[in-house]
């Protein structure tokens, strides 16, 4: 097995633990039966980058995924409701096709912190990378929420049609999944990125 095909594996493995399947609406068996492919694509995938397993808002819900993060005892949360956090959608990308994708090199934007949001994307662009979408920047959370202690995150690749940016940042010790205005900026909140997204079609 590769590196690659060995951290997806483990993240599968943490994600079906905290309860995805229930979410999807399917067996443990039938959700892994799901990732196959993506983990054989990934046989062959020789990055040493971190990689990031993603599923699609098609298979389990947004606004059902911030409860499955934890920071020690600490459970995630949000104030907004379901279709507010539904109304973020991707902004100028598209994720690769299936049920899962992966993201090659995630991080939580440490180097774009104190950065309108506009700001921070047109950066990154220069800079040669992809801001985090709404499901990515969950993903993030919930596999590595230990990174959010160095700073929240904005996720530039996803927008509501009044302008705002959602966000994950630590309030009362715990993830807390948010929202910024396009114009906002803060000393504890960078703006998250990849290298690159890599579906199937991609690896194979």
């Amino acid at each position: 097995m590769s590196q690659a095909a060995d951290s997806i594996q483990y993240q599968l493995e943490r994600i079906i633990a905290l309860g995805y399947p229930h979410i999807a609406d399917m067996s443990a068996n039938a959700f892994r039966a799901l990732a196959q492919p993506l983990l054989t694509a990934l046989e062959l995938e020789t990055t040493t980058e971190e990689v990031l397993l993603v599923p699609t808002a098609e298979l389990v819900s947004p606004d059902s995924l911030i409860s499955r993060t934890v920071i020690g005892t600490h459970v995630g949360f949000t104030t907004m409701l379901p279709r507010d956090i539904e109304s973020f959608t991707p902004n100028s990308y598209m994720p690769p096709e299936g049920p899962f994708y992966i993201l090659i090199g995630p991080h939580i934007g440490t180097e774009y912190v104190n950065r309108e949001p506009d700001v921070a994307r047109k950066l990154m662009e220069v800079d040669g990378r992809e801001p985090l979408s709404l499901e990515e920047g969950l993903a993030l959370a919930t596999q590595y929420p230990e990174w959010l202690t160095q700073n929240g995150f904005n996720m530039l690749a996803s927008r509501s049609a009044d302008g705002r940016i959602p966000s994950i940042w630590i309030s009362q010790n715990s993830p807390r999944l948010a929202s910024v205005w396009p114009m906002s900026k803060h000393s504890w909140i960078g703006n998250a990125y990849c290298i690159a997204r890599r579906g199937v079609s991609l690896l194979s």
